[in-house]
């Protein structure tokens, strides 16, 4: 059945019709649904919440060695 010299194996042909075919068997389970909840919930949202609290607090652009990255601070500010 196989195209040319090629040798199809079984095992792999066995493979790729369940993985084709996975979506026709899925059943959500606890552990299916704790996977879609840590997935597409709690990682995406604690993403979120860390971009969204550390946003421009830091500014790597035109400083020098021993001037701070915080914005707003100055080195002036340092030396009081």
């Amino acid at each position: 059945m196989g195209h040319g010299p090629v040798k199809t194996d079984p095992a792999i042909e066995r493979f790729n019709t369940m993985r084709e075919e996975a979506y026709l068997h899925f059943r959500w389970t606890r552990r299916t649904v704790r996977t879609a909840l840590w997935g597409f919930v709690l990682v995406p949202v604690s993403l979120f919440y860390i971009s969204k609290t550390y946003n421009m607090r830091w500014d790597f652009s035109g400083r020098r060695k021993g001037e701070p990255l915080t914005i707003g601070a100055s080195r002036s500010d340092e030396q009081d």
